[in-house]
């Protein structure tokens, strides 16, 4: 969470830092500010808001230099406000830091330093780095930055700025994602790619412990030690119009229009079209290394642990190899069992998530191969990995996973067909014809896409409610999950998913007369089982919305309304039968008057515990 920008150079550093903020508003919005070294020294703009809060202070006060920071905040420490509003400085206001991440003995630290007669405005953690960079500065802004990380704990990417050396800025990487941006005769740091993209191509992606001192004039890369380090300049292909709107309302009605396209770019140079096999060019699992795994385990969060379910029962299904599903946050610290020969996949879509980087070495501590699918090349999760399959979805905006998320679920298609091909689990025929399905999944999720107008009308039903369900079984369960996640999260709706076999161990008592219920029901051999279920939800005075594949007319016998997925293979169909029920969920917040791009309270990139 929160934003981090900076840019020393030669321009006007407020449009760029602004430009930037936007970019990563994504991250945090609860406050934004920057610091700006001008003529009459470092000086600073802070609003509690929007961006376009403190954009509107600069327009009336603008800042004219050519060296500054900026952030946007995803509040932790302190309520949104002002005063708590990054950047922070020393009380001389000769110093400025910005920070994402948290500073686990900041308490500890500001009673020392409070007792040395430092004064704090703030209720952040931020302020004590601030404070002790300059108790620490003897000359040297580099030294004082290596003595304050030396004191601090926790997770932390940091950019300072001072009047004492306006020639340069120092970033500092730990648990919590940095990159530098590579120009001519001026240099940027960013917490991601977009905030950049504008104005370089080339960049630095910094590792946990590691500095970084820019000047106009170039970059020097270190350790903490101080010890100079190389580290490969990459070279971004995104197109900038991949992170703006391109015509849409917003970024996440974008990103769901998006999906045919990131299907088609995570299958591609994946299928061996003459051998009609799966390849996986970025895997160092072989064949032999395949048939060896006896177990596998996979840590997520949020809507990549969804994901994470339905890759579970395909890669059990097509492998017959047992896997567990964990909340990457609660693995850690169970103490979890991993036997040998153990592989556990890590799912993140920007790669820094926190929890799941934790769980990783958590993993790698107890001897287990880890493998890592993500969309962000460089990530933490990235490096962290033995073996990774990036999902190529291009970079996600909206708060709201969508394309991160069905993008997530063709990876672990194409992983089970690789290992199942390997482990000899599944037969020519079999393969042959779910390759041809799968590619046929972008041309199917582009005519539902054409098909609105019932989805839209739906959200009226709904969009009074305050409660609503989600049932289903088996694969349309895991579905049903995130769905249910996708609506609360930018609807504000009450809601939650059950098995529909589980509705009369409880959950029944919730259902009174105009609730709505949303049941999948794709499983076509779990049907008649899953209606029996409507019918029991009907009897209480449930209005049900059905999914089902095209062609079923039994549903509607019994369910109020149906959308209709196409046909596809049963373990494919959460890859289509999803894409109605994010629209379903964008509409309903829409007609609610939410921002579905920023939703209340929450983040993109977790990257704290």
């Amino acid at each position: 969470m929160c934003g981090i920008v900076g840019y020393i150079g030669n321009r006007d550093s407020q449009s760029i830092l602004l430009e930037g903020l936007k970019k990563l508003e994504y991250r945090g919005y609860d406050s934004a500010g920057v610091a700006i070294y001008t003529e009459n020294g470092l000086q600073l703009s802070k609003a509690k808001g929007r961006i376009t809060e403190l954009e509107h202070r600069l327009q009336n006060e603008p800042l004219t230099g050519s060296a500054g920071i900026g952030h946007t905040r995803w509040a932790t420490h302190g309520k949104p406000s002002d005063e708590n509003s990054h950047p922070h400085t020393d009380q001389d206001r000769t110093i400025s830091v910005v920070h994402n991440g948290i500073i686990e003995n900041h308490l500890q630290l500001k009673e020392e330093l409070e007792a040395l007669g430092y004064r704090f405005v703030s209720e952040t953690d931020t302020e004590v780095l601030s404070h002790l960079i300059a108790h620490h500065y003897e000359g040297s802004l580099i030294q004082a930055v290596r003595h304050a990380i030396g004191r601090i704990r926790g997770a932390y990417a940091i950019a300072v700025l001072s009047e004492h050396e306006p020639d340069k800025l120092v970033a500092v990487r730990h648990a919590s994602p940095l990159i530098i941006g590579v120009g001519h005769g001026e240099n940027f740091i960013g917490s991601d790619i977009p905030a950049i993209l504008e104005y370089t191509r080339d960049v630095y992606i910094l590792n946990d412990g590691e500095m970084a001192v820019l000047t106009r004039e170039g970059v020097d890369l270190m350790t903490l030690e101080g010890n100079f380090i190389a580290t490969q300049l990459f070279h971004i292909d995104w197109d900038l119009l991949m992170a703006e709107k391109n015509g849409f309302d917003t970024f996440m009605l974008k990103e769901i229009h998006e999906q045919p396209r990131a299907y088609r770019d995570t299958m591609r140079g994946r299928i061996d079209e003459a051998n009609q096999s799966v390849v996986l060019p970025g895997m160092h699992l072989t064949d032999e290394q395949a048939r060896d795994v006896r177990h596998i385990q996979m840590v997520a969060c949020g809507t990549a642990y969804h994901a994470a379910l339905v890759g579970k029962t395909v890669i059990e299904r097509l492998t017959r190899i047992p896997v567990e599903v964990d909340l990457a946050s609660e693995y850690r610290y169970r103490m979890p069992v991993v036997p040998d020969h153990t592989l556990v996949i890590a799912v993140s879509q920007s790669g820094e998530t926190a929890d799941t980087l934790a769980a990783m070495k958590e993993a790698k501590e107890r001897g287990a191969r880890v493998m890592a699918i993500t969309n962000v090349v460089g990530s933490s999760v990235a490096r962290e990995a033995e073996d990774v399959l990036f999902t190529l979805a291009g970079p996600e905006i909206a708060v709201a996973s969508t394309k991160a998320y069905t993008s997530q679920l063709i990876a672990f298609y194409l992983l089970a067909l690789r290992m199942a091909e390997a482990r000899g689990t599944i037969d020519k025929v079999m393969l042959v014809e779910m390759l041809a399905l799968l590619e046929r999944l972008p041309v199917q999720v582009e005519e539902m896409l054409q098909r609105l107008q019932p989805i839209e009308q739906l959200a009226h039903q709904i969009t009074r409610h305050e409660h609503l369900f989600f049932i289903g079984r088996g694969l349309d369960y895991s579905v049903a999950m995130e769905a249910s996640l996708k609506l609360k999260e930018i609807s504000y709706i009450h809601s939650e998913a059950y098995a529909a076999g589980e509705l009369k161990h409880g959950s029944l008592a919730l259902i009174e007369e105009g609730t709505p219920v949303i049941a999948l029901a794709t499983d076509e051999r779990l049907l008649e089982k899953t209606i029996s279920n409507i019918k029991e939800v009907k009897a209480r005075g449930a209005y049900v919305i059905g999914i089902a594949l095209e062609g079923n007319m039994e549903l509607a016998k019994t369910a109020d309304h149906v959308i209709y997925v196409p046909h596809t293979h049963a373990l494919l169909t959460p890859a289509v039968a999803v894409i109605p029920l994010q629209l379903l969920a964008y509409y309903t917040a829409t007609l609610r008057g939410n921002d579905v791009d920023k939703p209340r309270n929450l983040a993109k990139s977790v990257t704290v515990e």
